[in-house]
Order: structure tokens, then sequence, then C-alpha cells
């Protein structure tokens, strides 16, 4: 693990958080989404911020 303080563990503690909630708000939309595009976008946007948590996640390695 990095060397992290205390104020930039919980920072990116929050963020990660806020990128894992963002994945389940679009993931529920894609599901309550009947058109086929909309769904894929929002599924992509998804995917996109399930990235973004994959790759916070390694500085806490």
């Amino acid at each position: 693990m990095a060397n992290l303080t205390s104020k930039e563990l919980t920072a990116l503690e929050d963020q990660i958080n806020y990128e894992q909630v963002l994945v389940k708000k679009y993931k529920a939309m894609a599901c309550l989404c009947n058109d086929n595009k909309i769904r894929s976008d929002l599924e992509g946007i998804a995917t996109k911020h399930q990235q973004h948590a994959d790759k916070l996640m390694t500085f806490l390695q």
C-alpha cells in the first residue's frame, strides 16, 4: 500500500464509495429502461464507474 495520510485514505475511501453508488444507480436505471440504446448507454456508464472504482482500489493495495 502506498504511504497515504489518514486524510488521503479517507478521501480515497469516500471516492470509491461514490463510484460504487453511481454503478448501482446506473445499473438500476438501465433495468428500468425500455429503450435498448438508452439501456446500453446506461450500462456502459455503469461499467465506466466500476472501472474507476477498481482503479481507485489499486491505491489501497
